[in-house]
């Protein structure tokens, strides 16, 4: 062990790890290298550079009262902390601490599952619990509720939730913080405190209903640094007797407009779940057509573009739809959409998909994907794996993820907008006419970016980094700001919000300073640093 915490002498780090060890047992307190090295991120764009965010050591709590001794000692010494529920945030700093020198608190071996209601359609759990860990939880019990689950099921619902991630399956289930339902929380000075009817004694709605009186705080334990969230509540969605899919295309570029706002009204009154959104013409990228077309890398005219989809003869966008209810409902919706479709939007086409009853058979689930039934997998790693697209493979990745207005115009725009930023930057435009947005957010769309980091080349990672740092202040001179992002980047992104004079951040540390006075719980975790290190950085 070499790291020390800043400002912390080593004398009182050694008595520090002696309280801890009194508290977890010396099993539970990891100090050597090897140890310590399993919580760098995996990922990181600066591996083996200064730049690199490294814990000094971490520790792994069974209990809540440990977590709160953990704290009174941390006080003491003012150690700083840095607490994660699996450390599984790849792509978005992994279990790495934003300040490098921080002692990680692993939050694994609180791994229960408080409760599963398939009646009133919760569940409670801690932070250690997985995805993989919910969905056994469930699927062994025969309980009548889907999971809402982001692309690898090796996470946390809770650190999930915590970071706003999202998931797959109907609108109101995919905002994983939007459906939670109260939260326990060990403040920083090991006070214990539950939020909404959670602060009630002797209350059974803690789950479902999520505000209580007076000031709602959940927010404030989400992207932050104001607590530990050691349980947490969230809705579930009640097994559906049965599925379909199908399928809108419309010809032309400009007619993703018409296309997305049909999407929007018919997702918005709860007719349809998550909509999905490609270009078929996306296949001809290797055409000697197209590499005419793109010449010079300049992004072609629209005239030129609904060209050149007549001349391939596909169209221009394609949607799939996913209908989840009663039988005859679902089959009901998709007629209803493609005659309400036929109406509005010239030139649509339909293409009819399948129906199952649920569960799906496991073919069907995996032909669509299984997060879009609730299923965890860990298949979204095949995208940065070794392959024809992607020989040599990666030593991980890095996302770039601003969100834009659920509109066609909003769209296209941002194509051009941030095709050009690329080729200012002198790097291959990795936005094009045939982006796509994600469509895990219910009411505005995220455009993700992947870069992939190579661990073996150093100069690599650091244009990556300047690419990316530039890529934030253009989205934010258009408005678009990064719904999340990784440590290395966090101060530039919260530094984009900054209307008022930076009046959202100013307001945030005065509520550090008075929640966290010695700034002990993940300092600088989205731009939001303690006192002592905020003069110092000033």
């Amino acid at each position: 062990m070499s790291l020390i915490p800043q400002g912390v002498s080593p004398a009182d780090f050694a008595a520090a790890l002696a309280s801890f060890t009194t508290v977890v047992g010396a099993d539970w307190v990891f100090t050597s290298d090897d140890d310590v090295g399993l919580y760098r991120d995996a990922y990181s764009p600066a591996w083996d550079e200064p730049q690199e965010r490294r814990p000094s050591a971490a520790l792994a709590p069974a209990s809540v009262e440990e977590v709160q001794a953990i704290m009174r000692i941390a006080n003491q010494y003012r150690i700083p902390v840095y607490p994660i529920s699996t450390g599984k945030n790849l792509g978005y700093g992994g279990s790495a601490p934003t300040l490098t020198g921080a002692v990680v608190i692993d939050l694994k071996r609180m791994n229960r599952v408080i409760a599963v209601d398939d009646k009133r359609h919760f569940a409670i759990v801690e932070p250690g619990v997985s995805y993989f860990d919910l969905y056994a939880h469930i699927q062994e019990r025969g309980l009548k509720v889907w999971i809402d689950v982001p692309g690898p099921g090796w996470g946390s619902p809770v650190g999930n939730a915590l970071d706003h991630g999202l998931g797959d399956t109907w609108g109101i289930y995919r905002n994983h913080f939007s459906a939670h339902c109260g939260m326990e929380v060990v403040l920083a000075d090991g006070t214990l405190m539950r939020t909404g009817m959670g602060a009630l004694p002797g209350s059974d709605t803690w789950a479902e209903y999520p505000y209580g009186v007076g000031a709602s705080v959940d927010g404030l334990f989400a992207q932050s640094n104001f607590g530990i969230v050691t349980k947490m509540g969230f809705w579930l969605m009640p097994q559906p007797e049965a599925w379909c899919t199908g399928a809108i295309t419309v010809p032309k570029r400009a007619d993703i407009g018409p296309l997305i706002d049909f999407v929007n009204e018919i997702e918005h009154q709860g007719h349809c779940g998550e909509p999905f959104y490609s270009s078929p013409l996306a296949a001809e990228q290797g055409s000697p057509e197209w590499q005419a077309l793109n010449a010079g890398g300049v992004f072609p005219s629209e005239e030129a573009l609904d060209a050149f989809g007549a001349a391939k003869g596909k169209p221009w966008w394609h949607v799939r739809l996913h209908f989840y209810g009663p039988a005859e409902v679902v089959r009901a919706q998709w007629a209803a959409v493609k005659r309400m479709a036929a109406a509005r939007i010239p030139g649509a086409a339909f293409e009819d998909g399948e129906f199952s009853p649920t569960p799906l058979p496991p073919a069907l689930a995996q032909k669509y994907d299984p997060v879009h039934f609730g299923i965890p997998t860990l298949g979204t790693f095949a995208l940065t794996a070794r392959s024809d697209r992607n020989p040599n493979g990666s030593d991980g990745h890095l996302f770039f993820s601003p969100v834009i207005p659920k509109s066609g115009a909003a769209l296209l725009r941002f194509q051009r907008v941030m095709h050009q930023a690329f080729r200012d930057m002198g790097e291959p435009p990795r936005i094009g006419p045939f982006t796509t947005p994600n469509t895990w957010m219910f009411h505005s769309f995220v455009v993700v970016v992947v870069f992939l980091v190579n661990r073996a080349d150093k100069a690599v990672n650091q244009r990556l980094r300047k690419v990316f740092a530039q890529l934030i202040t253009v989205a934010a001179q258009h408005g678009w700001g990064e719904y999340r992002t990784g440590p290395l980047f966090q101060d530039a992104v919260a530094a984009t919000y900054s209307f008022g004079d930076h009046a959202l951040m100013r307001f945030q540390e005065k509520l550090k300073d008075a929640a966290d006075p010695n700034g002990i719980i993940a300092a600088g975790r989205y731009g939001l640093w303690p006192k002592h290190l905020r003069e110092q950085r000033a």
